[in-house]
């Protein structure tokens, strides 16, 4: 074929079919309307909306049917503020079973106490959203924020307490001291939690010593039920004795005023009849010796013995009768 001919190539022609107008703007007008039906949102009764329009939060809502305004102008985040989570320190959760299945995680769970001693603390900590907006905007990644916040403020409190605070008596104030100072670092840090709950869930030493520490730790128990035993007879006794030291002193004080009363009216009884004495001796004499006798006699057994060669009789009183 020479270089400069021209030649022809004859293509079929196609016809694009004919569109109405009224389809065309009913299509736009169905994708408008999903379109807007798309802000069409929910928020639960254990959740809080935040409205979020070209990525700034304008609006905080609650429970119920909400409106925002379609993708990509407005956007919302439904937090569950209601809801208690949990972080855990020392030990991950395997498997919710049954049965529950554990994983120690020991680069968390050892640390040092204040007397220089080694212990190995799982913990978990409950928690709650306390300001939705802190709680997705100020801190980047929540649970782990709060998990090396826990971890940090465990070794923290446990560097002041002994060993064996923990071990004993002084744990549900340790776990009180570590909810305190964390809740401290989680308002600084601005991550809108509140700390429900912190618990200790294991507390042993090293397992090469805690056989010795078991020993140890149930002879402070006992020695703490002995003392209490102690404390509990001194509260009984103390009491008591000094209950009977009062009816004692009160029974010595009625006594001494009635001895007091007898002796006063012994006296005046005795001064007035030394008055009638001094008046007529003999009298009086004759009267006090009827009425002694009066008191003596009726006593007395008496006995009527015949005498031998005598018509008389003669009384004969015994005399060890007399009462």
């Amino acid at each position: 074929m020479p270089r400069n001919q021209e030649f022809e190539i004859n293509l079929p022609e196609f016809h694009l079919p004919e569109v109405s107008s009224k389809i065309v703007w009913s299509v736009i007008v169905l994708v408008v309307f999903i379109w807007l039906a798309s802000g069409l949102y929910k928020v639960g009764t254990d959740e809080a909306g935040v409205e979020l329009r070209f990525g700034k939060i304008s609006e905080v809502t609650g429970p119920g049917l909400k409106y925002h305004l379609p993708y990509p102008i407005e956007t919302v985040e439904t937090p569950r503020v209601a809801e208690v989570k949990r972080v855990e320190i020392g030990f991950r959760t395997v498997s919710a079973g049954p049965p529950v299945r554990y994983q120690s995680v020991p680069q968390e769970s050892l640390m040092l106490t204040g007397d220089e001693n080694i212990v190995d603390i799982n913990m978990i900590v409950q928690y709650k959203i306390k300001d939705p907006v802190d709680y997705l905007f100020k801190v980047r990644d929540q649970r782990l924020t709060l998990g090396k916040a826990a971890e940090a403020t465990l070794r923290q409190v446990m560097g002041i307490h002994n060993i064996d605070d923990a071990l004993t008596d002084r744990k549900f104030e340790i776990q009180n001291e570590i909810l305190d100072n964390l809740q401290t670092i989680l308002d600084l840090y601005q991550a809108g939690i509140i700390v429900i709950a912190v618990q200790m869930q294991d507390v042993h030493p090293p397992a090469q010593v805690v056989d010795a520490f078991k020993d140890v730790a149930s002879a402070m128990e006992d020695r703490s039920r002995l003392e209490n035993q102690a404390q509990g007879y001194q509260n009984d006794i103390i009491p008591r004795t000094r209950g009977r030291a009062e009816e004692i002193i009160r029974q010595a004080e009625g006594y001494r005023e009635q001895r007091i009363l007898r002796s006063q009216g012994d006296t005046q009884r005795f001064l007035k009849l030394l008055a009638e004495y001094q008046k007529a001796p003999a009298v009086t004499e004759k009267r006090m010796y009827l009425e002694t006798m009066e008191k003596i006699l009726p006593g007395l057994q008496k006995y009527i013995a015949k005498i031998k060669d005598s018509e008389g009789l003669m009384p004969l009183l015994d005399m060890r009768t007399i009462k």
